[in-house]
């Protein structure tokens, strides 16, 4: 019998965001979808926001929701962030 290991992914990234470093939490859970990270952060009020990314054609994409501009404008960040801890944790495609 052979059995697969399929680790986890979780990492925390500070990003400058809408003019203030913002902490944001990635994970990736192995009984998710291969292509699929899950990324939460804080708004000015505390509340959380969670939004998710997908990768299309080799890109780290935000998934359509209603998110504030700010998220939106550190799409391509988070694009390098995720790829970046995959490549340290040696899970480059």
């Amino acid at each position: 019998m052979q059995i697969q290991f399929i680790r986890n992914i979780q990492f925390t990234k500070l990003v400058k965001a809408d003019g203030r470093l913002r902490e944001f939490n990635f994970r990736k859970s192995n009984g998710l979808q291969e292509g699929l990270f899950t990324v939460d952060v804080s708004d000015d009020r505390g509340n959380r926001i969670v939004l998710r990314m997908q990768r299309e054609d080799g890109v780290w994409k935000i998934i359509k929701q209603q998110l504030p501009a700010w998220i939106w404008e550190n799409e391509a960040v988070f694009h390098n962030l995720i790829e970046e801890e995959l490549g340290a944790a040696g899970m480059v495609k």
